[in-house]
């Protein structure tokens, strides 16, 4: 996987790569899926979510920069798959899942799998997790209608989020966010994307338009520019 579908690719960052093959993909996944864990495509984990491919795992993780040991938030764990990877090269990471079995499914398996510096909240994500703000990094793995104000808020000067944002559920560009100074943000569009829908608070509502036909979406990149 990590050969083939990261590095072949031109996932560069070294930190991202060992990561991604440290982590057993096969425990994040339910047991029937476990014989396609490393395919290059998205995967069911019950709940209308999906674990992400690998390869976008690791380009949205590439793309926080993150030199090591730093203090990450990700926002919709689902898994717990790419908070894991995560783990592997910040200090800590705090990962918010809104749907209480997945939240509850990521911290066993989390556990299970040896990993001690992933803390998993069940809440609504979209207001981040002010208790252990500033973050370095912030990863929203699903889509936004837009930028949350809450989660720009919660970075540290200095700090990059990566988020998908698109006025439709079904499609998004993933954007890249640099917390410049107190009050300065530079946004960078990297990649067109498509994620299933962020519902909560700062999110799409949960009886919006076209919401229910997202449920089963995949979390696929369409790659239209490298970093």
């Amino acid at each position: 996987m990590v050969a083939t579908q990261l590095r072949a690719r031109g996932v560069r960052d070294e930190k991202v790569l060992a990561a991604m093959g440290e982590v057993p993909r096969e425990q994040f996944v339910p047991v029937e899926r476990r014989p396609m864990a490393y395919d290059d495509a998205p995967l069911p984990i019950g709940e209308g979510q999906t674990i992400s491919q690998p390869y976008i795992v690791a380009f949205m993780i590439e793309a926080l920069a993150l030199k090591g040991g730093e203090k990450a938030l990700e926002i919709g764990a689902g898994s717990g798959y790419a908070a894991a990877v995560l783990g592997r090269i910040c200090g800590d990471v705090y990962a918010v899942e809104r749907i209480e079995r997945l939240a509850a499914a990521a911290a066993k398996t989390l556990r299970e799998t040896g990993v001690e510096n992933v803390h998993v909240r069940f809440a609504d994500g979209s207001g981040g997790w002010p208790d252990h703000a500033p973050y370095d990094a912030i990863l929203v793995s699903a889509g936004a209608p837009s930028i949350s104000e809450a989660l720009q808020r919660q970075l540290a000067v200095g700090g990059r989020m990566v988020v998908p944002v698109g006025d439709h559920p079904r499609a998004q560009e993933l954007v890249r966010v640099t917390r410049a100074s107190e009050n300065e943000f530079v946004r960078e569009r990297i990649a067109d994307v498509r994620f299933v829908p962020l519902i909560g608070e700062a999110g799409w509502a949960r009886d919006a338009p076209d919401i229910a036909q997202t449920a089963g979406g995949g979390r696929t990149l369409f790659l239209k520019s490298r970093l």
